[in-house]
This record gives structure tokens, C-alpha cells and sequence, in this order.
């Protein structure tokens, strides 16, 4: 068994990890990190693992783990990193933002991969050390890179986005509390949310010059989830819109063009991405669904762990949606 470390585990995404890979039939958990909870059963903080294992956080770290994830806030991998000197051998797959852009890819000797599967699959299958993308870049890039890597960017893209209160991470904030996000919705960072740097990157490297991206992020009165609206000048057919996402996503295995409108709820607890592209005029409109902490996060850095070790890409990603 591939023996696997989770590095500060009491969060939305390392708890989301350790429910995949407690069923994950080619990896076990060899430890769980966390400053805070050292000694106290992964349970404490993870209520719906209570009865599914009896392991518990720990303060210390086995740097010759296999493949070692980081669940860290942003900022803190890099830090980390410098403190803990990991073996040769061992995959280090970062959750955080700290080198998904070019110029923080190469830390300390280590050369990361921007772990998009649908973009950069076999850079990620010869890597060792994987920048795990945002969740909102996730579901952006799912909408346009086929459209980049056929030139069809030149025009203004306009995105609007909204996301699940669970995107803001565990710790409470003025905007993530129940009495202030039930029952409301509200932007936040307009034009100039961070995942943007990451998202232009990756389309600039299918074109060059792309048109300038307009993104404005939502706050959504729900927990789970990304549900995202892109539109841009096309000058083609829907049916030729469509055959360029079909053919670009002919072998992404958790990537899906509907030919229904598409909603949140089909991809929640999931780690699929699907879209939807529907034309008016001139304009064609790009819809796109993830849950942000699975496609998102944590489900994404298990693909990419999956096709690093030659596993079979969705091996304990096979996860229902709930939609009713």
C-alpha cells in the first residue's frame, strides 16, 4: 500500500481528503498533521468519520511518506517545506497558492507542475511536486481552454461566479457565518481575485494574445460547490462549439459537455467538472459546475497523485452526486 500524509488536516479539504483515501483501495493513511488537535481523534474534527476510523491527528511529521499532501493556508506551504526536509522519493502535492504561477514554480531546488489533469496530463504523470490549482480557476479554465487552445479568445471574456461558503475555509468570518450568509448573496475582490493569475497563465499558454478577462467572484448562501457563467464573441456555430469542447475533452475522464442545462447539484460531492454551451447571436455562453473542495481541491490532488503513481486516474474518485 502506498502510505500517505495529510499535512494540516483539520480543514475542509484535509478532512475531505481523508474520506477519499480511507476508501481509497491502493493508498492508506500513515499520518494526519495538525498543530491544533494533536492526540484527539481525526472524528473531533471531522464529525462524519466517527466509526470509520480510529486514528488520530498527530504533532509529528514522517518525512519518508510516500506522497505527502499540504492543506495549508496560503502562504504556509513554502514555509513548511523550509522547516521539513521531505525524502528524495516522496510526492508533494500543495493545495495552497504558493507556486501555482511560473515564476513560484521552482522552490528550493523542487520544480512544481500546475496540476490542471486537463491541461498538463503528462507533465503531471513524469512530476514529483504538484501546485494543485484554485477552485474557481478550476471551474474557469474547465470553460475556456478549449476555446484558448483554438484560438477563439481574442475577445473580451466576461465570468461570473459563485461559490459555496465552504471556499472561505473552516476558520468563521464576517461573510461565511450562517446568520450572515443564509438567505444572501454578494460579490467580493471584482476583476481582481488572486486565481486570475493562475487562469490567464494557462490560457496564454494555448494563445497569445488573449482578449482581457472580466471575473467576478460570488459569495453563494449554500455550503458546497462553484457554478460559473463565462460568455465571449464566437463567431462559430453552437455545433462547432461543441465539437471543440467534445474533442479537447475526449479523454478526460471526469470532464463532461452536457447537451442540457447544467446545475450545481450534479456535481457536488462529486470530482467532475460538467459544461454547457448555449449561443445568442454573436456570443457564446460557457456554464460550468465542481464542487470546490473535491474537482476543486481534494479530489483534484488525488487525481493528480493517481496519474503520478500510474494508477488508474479516477481509482477512488468514483463518487455520487446527490441531486435530490
Amino acid at each position: 500500500m502506498i502510505k500517505a500524509g495529510i499535512i494540516g488536516g483539520s480543514g475542509y479539504t484535509g478532512g475531505e481528503l481523508i474520506r477519499i483515501i480511507l476508501n481509497h483501495p491502493a493508498v492508506e493513511i500513515d499520518f494526519v498533521y495538525s498543530t491544533t488537535r494533536a492526540g484527539k481523534g481525526l472524528y473531533t474534527a471531522h464529525p462524519d468519520l466517527l466509526g470509520l476510523t480510529d486514528m488520530q491527528f498527530t504533532g509529528t511529521v514522517n518525512l519518508e511518506v510516500d506522497v505527502v499532501f499540504l492543506c495549508l493556508g496560503h502562504g504556509n506551504s513554502s514555509q513548511f517545506l523550509l522547516e521539513n526536509n521531505f525524502s528524495e522519493k516522496t510526492v508533494i502535492i500543495d493545495l495552497s497558492n504558493d507556486f501555482r504561477l511560473q515564476a513560484d514554480a521552482n522552490f528550493n531546488g523542487k520544480q512544481f507542475v500546475y496540476g490542471l489533469p486537463e491541461l498538463n496530463t503528462s507533465d503531471i504523470e513524469y512530476a514529483q511536486y504538484i501546485a494543485n490549482p484554485g477552485c474557481f480557476a478550476t471551474a474557469i479554465q474547465l470553460a475556456l481552454l478549449p476555446l484558448a487552445k483554438a484560438g477563439k479568445l481574442s475577445d473580451k471574456i466576461h465570468v461570473n461566479a459563485v461559490t459555496g461558503s465552504t471556499g472561505a475555509g473552516i476558520s468563521p468570518t464576517d461573510t461565511s457565518h450562517f446568520s450572515w450568509r443564509s438567505n444572501n448573496v454578494s460579490w467580493y475582490k471584482p476583476f481582481t481575485h488572486q486565481h486570475l493569475g493562475e487562469i490567464n497563465e494557462s490560457l496564454r499558454s494555448f494563445q497569445q494574445p488573449i482578449g482581457e478577462l472580466f471575473f467576478l467572484p460570488n459569495r453563494g448562501n449554500f455550503t458546497r460547490g462553484i457554478f460559473a457563467t463565462a460568455y465571449t464573441d464566437f463567431s462559430g456555430s453552437l455545433e462547432d462549439a461543441k465539437s471543440l469542447f467534445k474533442e479537447y475533452y475526449t479523454d478526460a475522464i471526469f470532464t463532461h459537455v452536457s447537451e442540457e442545462p447544467i446545475s450545481l447539484k450534479q456535481v457536488v460531492n462529486t470530482n467532475n467538472c460538467h459544461i454547457h454551451l448555449h449561443k445568442h447571436n454573436d456570443t457564446l455562453l460557457i456554464t460550468s459546475a465542481i464542487d470546490n473542495l473535491l474537482k476543486g481541491a481534494s479530489g483534484q490532488a488525488v487525481q493528480n497523485m493517481n496519474l503520478i503513481l500510474g494508477l488508474e486516474e479516477n481509482l477512488g474518485l468514483n463518487l455520487k452526486a446527490g441531486v435530490f
